[in-house]
């Protein structure tokens, strides 16, 4: 689909997405191109109901036979979010013999570092840290705030799949149970956040724009994902997806069964997540990523579309909450307010202003899907 120049302003009758994403396209209706994608996708994606149950008791024992003989056999990833502390929870439920991965990337919050100590000690859970060298990852950080786009998450997304997929292959795991699950998180928006598997990508924009080598920086290459993949036969299974799964229900279990305390916000369990979401999204891009996470509960049927509209009339950060967090991002990476409110400035560019590998990555994405659609690959 191919963005116009101009719009009228126009937003979803079913969700509440709009023009904020330049490539979204609406039917008669009214509805939009996320909808649409969601009914056809949801199928493919999601088990319910028994047959859910049967599937996931097959994939459990699965794990299990596969991981015998092993200390542990799944990787988990954990950063004190709600998906991924469910995720910790639900596998010791089903007996498995989860290792817990953390990516330190130097902005936890002091309750995302709790609800990890508190959910693991409960569940007893071993767990492996790893810490970024900071001087690298923010060279890295700032120069994707230098390129101007709004993906400026992609350095910590890209470093967590590849810290899971290298402990996996570590250890001999064979298996990777992620938090990630498309009921409730189905919503993509090339747009807003690219590059999340391209190398490729991202070392360019660090090419152009940082100082330092990006040494001890996990990542990985599309070869490196087809020998883990399909020579080493490791899978990254959504388990979330063989569940009926109910946010708010799991939010009050894990705060009852493992004293979990929420955070505020969609992954404000960062406290540069916070920032970039909160504050250089919408005032720099004009993105709201609150609009897209709601959306989402609107079609997993979790929130009605009104109840969304009235929680977007909200402010998404707390004034004092954002002014601290500003000074302290700013001080983190060592600029001036001067410096920082000139990068505010600069000119929006697309990830398709730099080298990257979309069209391979497009071809990777609809191979795995027919995978999926033939029983070859996880859900």
């Amino acid at each position: 689909m191919v963005a116009s120049a101009i719009r009228t302003y126009q937003i979803c009758t079913r969700c509440i997405m709009d023009t904020s994403d330049p490539n979204i396209q609406f039917n008669e209706q009214g509805i939009c191109s996320h909808c649409i994608r969601y009914d056809i996708e949801l199928p493919k994606r999601v088990f319910q109901g028994e047959e859910g149950k049967e599937k996931l008791n097959k994939l459990i024992d699965k794990i299990k036979a596969d991981g015998k003989k092993k200390e542990y056999d799944c990787i988990i990833g954990v950063s004190g979010g709600v998906d991924s502390t469910y995720v910790a929870y639900l596998t010791k439920k089903l007996g498995l013999r989860p290792l817990a991965i953390h990516f330190d990337n130097g902005w936890n919050s002091e309750l995302a570092v709790s609800n990890i100590e508190k959910t693991l000690d409960k569940l007893g859970i071993d767990l492996y840290t790893y810490v970024i060298d900071w001087p690298i990852f923010k060279d890295l950080q700032i120069s994707f705030l230098k390129a101007s786009t709004p993906d400026g998450e992609i350095p910590t997304d890209h470093a967590i799949n590849a810290l899971l997929f290298r402990e996996a292959n570590k250890h001999d795991i064979k298996y990777i149970i992620t938090g990630m699950n498309f009921a409730t998180e189905s919503m993509s928006v090339k747009a807003w956040a690219y590059g999340h598997s391209d190398w490729r990508y991202i070392r360019s924009i660090h090419r152009l724009f940082g100082k330092l080598k990006l040494k001890n920086y996990p990542h990985f290459t599309f070869l490196d994902l087809f020998k883990w993949t399909f020579i080493n036969k490791i899978r990254s299974v959504s388990i979330l997806n063989y569940l009926n799964y109910d946010k708010e229900k799991v939010m009050g279990m894990i705060q009852n069964d493992l004293g979990w305390v929420y955070y505020g916000g969609k992954h404000y369990e960062s406290v540069y997540t916070r920032f970039f979401q909160g504050y250089i999204l919408p005032n720099k891009f004009g993105i709201e990523k609150r609009r897209g996470h709601l959306s989402d509960m609107i079609l997993s049927g979790q929130k009605s579309r009104s109840e969304a509209l009235e929680e977007m009339k909200l402010p998404g950060y707390p004034a004092a909450l954002e002014t601290q967090d500003k000074m302290f991002v700013i001080k983190k990476f060592d600029l001036t307010e001067e410096e920082f409110e000139k990068l505010m400035r600069d000119p929006i560019k697309s990830y398709s202003d730099y080298p990257n590998s979309e069209d391979t990555i497009g071809k990777l994405k609809q191979f795995v899907n027919y995978l999926r659609l033939k029983g070859l690959y996880s859900k």
